[in-house]
């Protein structure tokens, strides 16, 4: 699975689709991550296409990112491995998870 079967899911559902999205989360990762973080995922996809690499996005009772309930955008992406997801644009310079 991985980077590739993601890629494949967006292709035919399409980005916003929260049931590629939800595979994505739980099919790809070991071991799965919790449903209820489809709209966080979504959030932080939206954010991160904004350019919001530095804003914070509060995750579902339960879950935490180095003990908060608070977890950064460029975070989120790298360890849920969203990029399929992001919106692709050239004018970014920069990758900002290479700060991370």
């Amino acid at each position: 699975m991985g980077s590739l079967a993601a890629q494949g899911m967006v292709d035919e559902a399409g980005a916003e689709s929260d049931i590629a999205l939800a595979w994505h989360l739980q099919s790809n990762h070991y071991p799965p991550l919790p449903a209820e973080l489809v709209p966080v995922a979504r959030r932080v996809i939206d954010k991160a296409n904004r350019g919001d690499w530095d804003k914070r996005v509060r995750l579902p009772e339960g879950v935490s990112y180095r003990g908060s309930r608070l977890a950064p955008v460029a975070a989120c992406v790298e360890a849920w491995h969203l990029d399929a997801f992001l919106e692709e644009d050239d004018d970014w310079g920069e990758d900002p998870l290479d700060e991370v």
